[in-house]
């Protein structure tokens, strides 16, 4: 029993977007059907799954351009930050738990990337949208971006139990998937000992990816 994940592919820059489904009684929700929401969709359906909520881990279009269709496929509307969820009444807030069958989830807000950026815990899986990927994180537009995306990532993220699995918003690292112990031993970004050391990577990220042989 427990949880289920399954990850796809949904074109665009290498995006992922995902099902969580809670074994015992098939509810799952989704994150970021972007550009494939009817793959998405179908599978769950094939599958007998009942999608009961969905979100968008941030509010840029590589995330959201496939939301109208997913909520005219599965009657479920993608939420973002801020959103109030129509079958619950509750926001979608930082610390917010949802019900899933017998499991249940929590909304993290993890500023840096976008102010609105947010990521999904349940039970082991971590879905972390564009604040982190595999050996990487995501990017930010200024010194003060970066340094909301520091706390985000050490303050709410690295605290948590270094078995739980990472889900990213893109494939961007060496494999698919990783662990939050495996992100704080090996990501470079995660080992700078301080913010300014963070934001000085960022700057020679280029540099830093050619001599260590970084894709």
């Amino acid at each position: 029993m427990g949880i289920h994940v399954e990850q796809f592919r949904t074109g665009g820059d290498r995006n992922f977007g995902y099902l969580c489904i809670d074994v015992e009684t098939g509810s799952a929700f989704a994150v970021d059907p972007s550009n494939s929401p009817a793959m998405l969709a179908g599978f769950a359906a094939g599958k007998g799954w009942q999608v009961r909520y969905a979100f968008s881990t941030h509010g840029h279009q590589d995330h959201c351009n496939g939301n109208e269709e997913f909520e005219r496929l599965t009657g479920v509307r993608v939420l973002l930050f801020g959103d109030r969820c129509p079958a619950t009444g509750d926001s979608v807030a930082d610390g917010a738990e949802f019900l899933l069958g017998s499991s249940r989830f929590r909304i993290i807000q993890t500023p840096g990337h976008t102010d609105d950026s947010i990521c999904i815990l349940c039970a082991d899986a971590l879905f972390t949208g564009d604040t982190l990927f595999v050996g990487k994180v995501g990017g930010t537009w200024s010194d003060d971006d970066a340094r909301l995306e520091y706390r985000s990532l050490h303050e709410r993220l690295m605290c948590l139990p270094e078995g739980t699995k990472v889900y990213p918003g893109h494939d961007y690292g060496a494999s698919p998937i990783s662990t939050v112990g495996h992100e704080k031993r090996t990501n470079p970004f995660l080992l700078q000992p301080d913010v300014e050391a963070f934001i000085d990577l960022k700057r020679n990220w280029a540099a830093y990816k050619k001599a260590h042989g970084i894709s």
